[in-house]
């Protein structure tokens, strides 16, 4: 199984929005931990949101139709509806 998930960082004020074919504890956990890159070295990345795709294709389609958005209130609707 395949996993798009929203990351939110209270210490940035961001959300982040990935996908992966690991679990999804795994993964917040390499976000969390001191990696150059945009989640890296902050560590207080949190799961808000989820969604589970039975292809890589499927999770990679919703990650880009979310991050086309570019709109923290329509991903914010997204979260609350979760």
């Amino acid at each position: 199984m395949f996993h798009i998930y929203i990351l939110f960082s209270p210490t940035k004020n961001k959300y982040y929005v990935g996908h992966t074919g690991d679990l999804l504890e795994e993964r917040i956990r390499k976000h969390n931990s001191n990696h150059k890159g945009f989640t890296g070295g902050i560590g207080d990345w949190e799961l808000k949101y989820s969604e589970e795709f039975p292809t890589k294709p499927e999770a990679m389609k919703r990650e880009k139709e979310i991050k086309n958005w570019k709109s923290r209130k329509m991903i914010e609707k997204l979260i609350s509806k979760a």
